[in-house]
């Protein structure tokens, strides 16, 4: 499948998209506190969504489950990975971390990004497991430059978290992003050397390293989309969406 290069235009609409992601998780972050539920934080994502003229881009998602995904929000607690699915009987605990991870589309466009919170106060390995994830992800921003590989992406993400003693999941990647939720390169946060193709003006990517306490192995749970660390310790996620242009990465996610 071909890499869809984007213009100039394209990623001015996409920037609106991620912008309205960017508030929506913001909303959830703020209200993500003891005793919240992971549908509470759903609601007020989609509310800031629709609002802003957009449409939540995982409720009804096919993807690879065995039904379409029912949330606005992925919300993963603790050792949940990703895809957690919201629900009134999944309330926030003092000490959980919580991955909320979301998508708009907005006239005809994508924009995606997450990041994980912490709910009260939390452990010194889950703050450090937070940091060490955030960091990973900025440092892969940064290698996001035209002339660069996909693998200087991915091999900044694991040199970073595996330095720090903690394991990059290769079961779920990161994706170019664009008139589709994922669209072609898959973008590995580990060090590859195939399907390793260069980084190009109008390419746009979501990078979304998801780095765990353990095992770098998973699990999928019973309903059919959320993904366990098979050690069942902690997991951290956060994305930004980055188009690459001639000034380097533009981080369209990132909350302006």
């Amino acid at each position: 499948m071909a890499v869809y290069l984007k213009s100039k235009a394209e990623i001015e609409i996409m920037r609106v998209a991620d912008q309205i992601v960017a508030k929506a998780l913001a909303a959830a972050r703020q209200a993500a506190k003891p005793g919240v539920s992971t549908l509470e934080l759903d609601r007020i994502a989609e509310d800031v969504i629709r609002s802003a003229g957009a449409e939540p881009a995982f409720k009804g998602y096919q993807g690879s489950g065995p039904y379409p995904f029912p949330g606005t929000l992925c919300t993963s607690i603790n050792e949940e990975v990703v895809h957690g699915i919201p629900s009134e009987e999944r309330i926030l605990k003092e000490g959980d971390i919580v991955s909320i991870d979301c998508g708009a589309k907005y006239h005809g466009f994508y924009g995606d990004s997450a990041l994980t919170v912490a709910v009260g106060k939390v452990s010194e390995t889950a703050r450090r497991l937070m940091r060490v994830t955030e960091e990973s992800l900025e440092l892969a921003i940064k290698n996001a430059v035209v002339g660069n590989r996909l693998s200087d992406i991915g091999g900044a993400i694991q040199d970073h978290a595996e330095g720090e003693g903690f394991a990059v999941v290769r079961d779920f990647v990161g994706h170019g992003i664009g008139r589709s939720l994922h669209e072609e390169p898959q973008v590995p946060h580990y060090r590859t050397h195939g399907h390793n193709e260069r980084l190009r003006v109008g390419l746009v990517i979501a990078i979304e390293p998801m780095i765990n306490e353990g095992t770098w192995q998973v699990d999928s749970a019973p309903d059919g989309w959320t993904q366990l660390t098979r050690d069942r310790k902690l997991s951290a996620h956060f994305e930004h969406s980055v188009a690459i242009s001639e000034d380097g990465p533009q981080v369209l996610s990132r909350i302006s």
